[in-house]
């Protein structure tokens, strides 16, 4: 049988107050296995906390979660799912 290995989902958030909210609503509507991760990412070549997108990486490690159903979810904050 075929194990889905370590699949995990990238959302990138505009900032910290929309990738926190987004983390909390994800274990909400999802019933995630892990809590997700916020990670900052500052854009190349800015020195400016303001110039940041926050990305929250959630793991999936049995591929239960539909991409378009996250990408959706993260646009509700003015965010989206990164493909991998």
């Amino acid at each position: 049988m075929f194990a889905v290995s370590d699949v995990r989902h990238v959302l990138v958030l505009p900032d910290r107050d929309a990738a926190e909210e987004v983390a909390e609503a994800l274990g909400e509507r999802f019933s995630l296995d892990e809590e997700p991760q916020l990670v900052r990412d500052a854009l190349a070549g800015e020195d400016d906390a303001e110039d940041a997108q926050w990305l929250v990486v959630v793991a999936d490690a049995e591929g239960r979660l539909d991409a378009r159903e996250l990408d959706e979810f993260a646009g509700e904050w003015d965010g989206w799912r990164e493909e991998p």
